[in-house]
Order: structure tokens, then C-alpha cells, then sequence
């Protein structure tokens, strides 16, 4: 048996390549491989050997040599395969060992790897025959299943070829994305996912399969998630959860917590201390909250525990980590409850939205203008406090789906109105919702006022201040109506609008 060992992550290789000797493979190698093989007693035959040209071009071509290629691509049960080979010296190999040089952490054109994706292609489309390995992680694998039988079974190197094939796949992305470095909306976008460990209960509906895919060779915060006790988690489990850990970690450093339902938020509230921040937020649409994701920016304490094991079932909390005292409460009073620990969210620079053929691409969603950006419209201001009420709107407005409107007072949604096809329906909802509680508040919304309408409702809830992008053609009757309630209005410039 005959193996070709060339790595650039050099971890396991020394141990596994004594292993492979013990075994009886004979082993090849180049460059640094080779060294450090020898280096460590064990024989090795260098590349150069047998092909009777070094490393050249600054070690550009190694490997790239019809010996090589030959050994990794002939079918020894092929008569043609088998004249080509005696006439040319060509000796089969049996395995190959490669991983690529780390272009996804350091991409240069020095690092765009040519010899080691070849050899990988090579040794993975004769899988028949040939044996590629990828990763660190398969070397027990192999080496367990050399013991047992004394070669890999075809079903291993076909499980090893696709690894390989999907590794060199990403490694081609990687190389496209860094070509097009600063293109807001490159040409190509080549995306490549694997399938992330845990498979779904079922996807939106029970009858729909659905399993969490990410970007080959990257993590987000989701592996980093850990889950305490509760039922395995589905489709819309991680969908929502997105929403709600992304609002809980918006809203600045005090203490967050944000209740949501079906992707939209029914309740957020920020305060002081944790306990106090969910009977708020629950509050705001206690009935909605039943069933709903609970996501705090906090550790879970045992008096925030203790408030949640009177409140709704929720089918998912999610906190920065829990107490012991609360990760008892939870299991003990909600058995069901997913109990979800998790890293500080992370985002994609783009988002991505399926349709027929294809996919719309856009910039995440993100606050793109602040308060020094905003214009106050009306003659009356907002207060200090009224401000802050007006800042907390606007920002938990931009994570409702639209239409939206959200009402706040005092740190405190009071009434969310989400997707309705006009901008007056959602403020009633909100306004009902809110039964007199948005008195003094702010109120705010995600696209313009087309008509004073929008602002008589948002007067009839009580609000001092409404938050906007501003931008209509009926903007001076807005402001005119605004002024005649006695509201003041902010102009955002910055509409966010969420489907």
C-alpha cells in the first residue's frame, strides 16, 4: 500500500503517518511533510525522488507531475491504464493525505493552493481506487478502518471524496469572494453550505423536512449554542430565536428583554435589572407572549426565574447563561421549554431571499442614521425623556414586520401593530394594545405618513412624540396636523421597512 502525504495543517500528521509505517504503507511526501515524517525516524520517500524534478518556481510546482497525477488517477484494472503505466514508471497510490493552504484566514495569490486542490481532485474522482483524506478529523477513521480490513471500503472513500470535492469547493468560493473584495454587489456569489450537525424536528410544518445549513468552513453564533433541557428544536424554533437574540442584543447595554412571536416582537422592555425587564415586556401582550421565544441580554438570575415560572409558556428562553438556582426553576416548572445559552449574535454582510431561479440579495438589515442625523419636523421637540422613548421605538420598530407601528413609555413597548397592508390598521392595533398605557410616550413608524390619519391615531393613543422617516409628498399636511395635536415629530430619513 502506497500513501502521498502533502499538508499544510500539519496537526496529527507526524502520529499518523508512524501509524500508517506500523501498518506497513509506504509513505511519500514533499517539502515540509516530508521533513517533519523524517525528522520524527520514520522513511519516507520525497516526490523529487521518483519524479526526478524538485520544487520549483518558489515551490509553485511540487506535485504537478505526470508520476504523481498518473498514480492518482490510473484505474489498475485497466489493461490501457495498466501499458501507460508500465511504460512511463507510473506506481499506483492507494492514499492520499492534503489539506490546502489557509487561504480563508490569509488570502494572497501566494496562498491559492494549485498542487493541493489537484492532487485532492484527482485522488477524489478515482475514489474507486484511491483513498482522500481532507482533515485531522479523518485520520482515526481511516486508521481504524486500515486495522479492520487492511484497505477502505468503497463506501468510506466515497464518503471521503465528497468531503474532499466540498472542501476544494469552498476553498474556490473563498478565492472568488477575495477577487471581488469591496463589490457591494459582486458578480458571483458562490456560497458554499454544510449541514450543521443537528437536524431539525421538521421545517415551518410538521410535514416539511428543514435542517440548519452554514457556510463551509465558517461558525456563527449558533455553534456556539448550547441547549439546557427542553424539546429538539425546529425550523420556526430557529427562525424566531434569530429574531428575538438579534432585538435583545439592539437596544444598548442595560438590561433587555425581548418576547416574540411568529418573527415579530410582542413585548420588549429595558430597564435595570432583569426580572423587572420581562414582567415589562410581558405586559406589553401577555396573550401573544404564550408559545413565544423570551430572549434576554443578561444571565438568567434566580429572581428572573422565578418571575418567568408565573408567566406563559414560552417554547424557547434564550440568555448569555443562567444561574443554578435558575436553570432549576426553568426545568422544573417548564419541562418542554428549550433552554437555550449562546454567544453575542453575529451577521452576514448581505441577506438573501429565495425566489423562483434564484435569489434577492441585499445589505443586512441595519440603523444606518442616529440621532444626529434625525430633524424634529414640528414646532414642539421632544423632552429628554420623551427622546428616549422615541429612540427605543424607532429601534424595535425596525425589527417588526411591516407595516409596523410600536408604541413606548417609560423603557416599555406598550403596543406593537405589525403586518397589516396600511399603516392606520397597524397604529389602531397598536393603540389597542397599548389601552392607555402610551400616554406621554412615543410613538414610532417604520415608512412615512401618507395622510394625517396615521397621526390622529397615533395622537388618539396619547403619544407626545412621533418618530418617522419622513419623505411623503403629504409631508407639510403631516406636520401640520401634528402641530395642530400638539405632537412633536421626528423626521428619521430612514425608512425600515421589514417583510
Amino acid at each position: 500500500m502506497r500513501a502521498l502525504l502533502s499538508v499544510y495543517d500539519k496537526t496529527g500528521i507526524v502520529d499518523f503517518a508512524r501509524a500508517l509505517h506500523d501498518l506497513g504503507v509506504e509513505l511519500v511526501s514533499s517539502g515540509g511533510t516530508a521533513k517533519a515524517i523524517a525528522d520524527a525516524g520514520m522513511p519516507v520517500v520525497d516526490v523529487a525522488e521518483f519524479t526526478g524534478v524538485p520544487a520549483i518556481l518558489d515551490h509553485r510546482v511540487v506535485t504537478l507531475h505526470p508520476k504523481v497525477h498518473g498514480g492518482l488517477l490510473a484505474d489498475p484494472t485497466n489493461p490501457s491504464h495498466q501499458a501507460d503505466m508500465a511504460e512511463y514508471g507510473i506506481e499506483p497510490f492507494d492514499l492520499v493525505v492534503s489539506n490546502l493552504y489557509p487561504f480563508h484566514t490569509d488570502p494572497s495569490i501566494e496562498l491559492i493552493d494549485i498542487g493541493g486542490p489537484a492532487m485532492t481532485r484527482a485522488a477524489a474522482k478515482n475514489h474507486a481506487h484511491v483513498g482522500i483524506v481532507t482533515s485531522p478529523d479523518q485520520y482515526e477513521l481511516v486508521l481504524s478502518e486500515l486495522r479492520e480490513h487492511g484497505a477502505l471500503t468503497y463506501a468510506t472513500r466515497r464518503a471521503l471524496a465528497l468531503e474532499a470535492f466540498a472542501h476544494t469547493a469552498a476553498y474556490d468560493a473563498a478565492i472568488v469572494d477575495w477577487l471581488q473584495a469591496g463589490d457591494a454587489l459582486p458578480r458571483h456569489l458562490v456560497i458554499p453550505l454544510t449541514r450543521s450537525d443537528e437536524v431539525l424536528r421538521y421545517g415551518e410544518n410538521p410535514h416539511q423536512r428543514g435542517a440548519r445549513y452554514r457556510r463551509a468552513g465558517t461558525t456563527s453564533w449558533w455553534d456556539g449554542l448550547v441547549q439546557h433541557g427542553g424539546l429538539a428544536l425546529s425550523y420556526l424554533n430557529l427562525y424566531d430565536t434569530e429574531a428575538a437574540w438579534k432585538l435583545a442584543h439592539d437596544l444598548g447595554d442595560r438590561a433587555v428583554c425581548a418576547i416574540i412571536k411568529h418573527a415579530n416582537p410582542c413585548g420588549v422592555a429595558v430597564t435595570d435589572d432583569l426580572a423587572t425587564a420581562y414582567q415589562r415586556a410581558l405586559a406589553c401582550d401577555e396573550r401573544s407572549a404564550f408559545g413565544g421565544i423570551v430572549a434576554f441580554n443578561r444571565p438568567i438570575d434566580d429572581e428572573t426565574a422565578a418571575a418567568m415560572a408565573n408567566g406563559p409558556q414560552a417554547d424557547v428562553v434564550i440568555a448569555p447563561g443562567y444561574s443554578a438556582g435558575a436553570l432549576d426553576a426553568l426545568r422544573a416548572k417548564r419541562k418542554n421549554t428549550r433552554l437555550l445559552e449562546a454567544p453575542v449574535p453575529t451577521g452576514e454582510p448581505r441577506e438573501f431571499r429565495q425566489i423562483s431561479g434564484g435569489f434577492l440579495v441585499q445589505d443586512a438589515a441595519h440603523f444606518a442614521s442616529g440621532r444626529d442625523d434625525w430633524k424634529v419636523a414640528t414646532k414642539a421637540a421632544p423632552t429628554a425623556e420623551q427622546w428616549a422613548d422615541a429612540e427605543l421605538a424607532w429601534r424595535i420598530c425596525g425589527h417588526v414586520k411591516s407595516n409596523s407601528i410600536v408604541l413606548v413609555k417609560d423603557g416599555q413597548a406598550v403596543g406593537i401593530g405589525a403586518g397589516q397592508q396600511n399603516r392606520v390598521e397597524s397604529g389602531e392595533i397598536a393603540a389597542k394594545k397599548a389601552n392607555g398605557r402610551a400616554v406621554g410616550g412615543a410613538c414610532a413608524s417604520d415608512a412615512f405618513y401618507p395622510f394625517p390619519d396615521g397621526v390622529e391615531a397615533a395622537a388618539a393613543a396619547g403619544v407626545a412624540v412621533v418618530m418617522q422617516p419622513g419623505g411623503s409628498v403629504s409631508d407639510e399636511r403631516v406636520i401640520a396636523r401634528a402641530d395642530e395635536l400638539g405632537l412633536a415629530m421626528v423626521f428619521t430619513g430612514e425608512r425600515h421597512f421589514l417583510h
